[in-house]
């Protein structure tokens, strides 16, 4: 299936679709206990993912009230649960390198995937934290896998600071971790830029959203 204003890249149109074991993680330290690992390029045939995900996903667009009206979410959605199979056998494999690599700090696997479609520089997802369950008082870890488009993800402290901005490009895989979903926030920001349409994959522990 073509996906309109998607150019694959060169690395990321490998046949083989797969994660490698989690060695070079570069740790950035925020404030307040919060910190973030990333790792470029994690996922080989990202692009084959990607084409993947839209053709397979049971996408959805979605209405939220804000304020004193109801407006369209700027970005297509997906949920598996624990107990749901993942639409590709390199997500399932993803979620078990994760869960093995941070078993130490995090104490528990990954469970759950969400993802996001972002079909163009219009979709977004504004600043938040995820603190709708456990997050909102105990530290835990957010992994987010990118295939698509380059995206910015911006991190921003609650209490006021500097902005840290990452590109996630595709197959590049970046955890928020520690105190990260109290003490900060992320946002995918909008923009006027023409970019291709990008899809993240969220890995949480139980109860966390």
């Amino acid at each position: 299936m073509a996906v309109p204003g998607f150019q694959g890249s060169l690395f990321g149109q490998a046949e083989t679709v797969a994660v490698s074991p989690l060695e070079a993680v570069r740790r950035t330290p925020l404030t307040a206990g919060a910190w973030i690992d990333l790792v470029p390029g994690w996922l080989t045939g990202a692009d084959v993912l990607f084409e993947r995900l839209v053709e397979v996903v049971p996408w959805h667009a979605e209405r939220r009230r804000m304020y004193d009206r109801v407006v369209d979410v700027p970005r297509l959605l997906s949920f598996y649960a624990e107990e749901d199979t993942l639409p590709h056998p390199a997500l399932a494999e993803a979620r078990a390198e994760l869960s093995r690599h941070y078993a130490g700090e995090l104490g528990e696997p990954f469970r759950t995937a969400g993802l996001c479609f972002y079909r163009d520089g219009r979709d977004s997802v504004a600043w938040h934290g995820d603190t709708i369950g456990r997050g909102a008082k105990e530290d835990t870890m957010v992994a987010i896998l990118s295939v698509g488009a380059p995206r910015t993800l911006a991190l921003r402290p609650r209490a006021g600071g500097a902005t840290v901005r990452r590109t996630l490009g595709p197959g590049d895989l970046v955890v928020m971790g520690g105190s990260c979903q109290r003490t900060w926030e992320h946002a995918i920001p909008k923009t006027t830029r023409p970019v291709g349409p990008r899809i993240s994959i969220q890995f949480r522990p139980h109860g966390v959203r």
